[in-house]
């Protein structure tokens, strides 16, 4: 795995956790009766986003972690997953 792949990887589980994470826990403005005039009632009345990012980091640290440790131990390697015979 190059650097980069390792970056991108990276980058890829971080945003896919953070979509996870967002609606978790998030009351609208409409639920709490505390619509701000300007905004919709949907829209999130305290979307905890500092705390949410935290999580985000941490978790995405484990999973990268393990997803980079798989991949460089070499336990499956591509001509592994070689189902119809097309890599040489």
């Amino acid at each position: 795995m190059t650097i980069t792949g390792a970056i991108v990887l990276f980058a890829v589980i971080w945003f896919l956790t953070l979509y996870i994470a967002l609606p978790i826990g998030v009351k609208s403005q409409s639920d709490v009766d505390d619509v701000v005039p300007g905004t919709p009632g949907s829209a999130p009345s305290e979307p905890m986003l500092r705390k949410k990012l935290i999580w985000t980091t941490l978790i995405t640290l484990v999973l990268w972690g393990g997803s980079v440790w798989f991949i460089m131990s070499g336990l499956v390697h591509i001509n592994d997953l070689d189902w119809f015979g097309r890599v040489d």
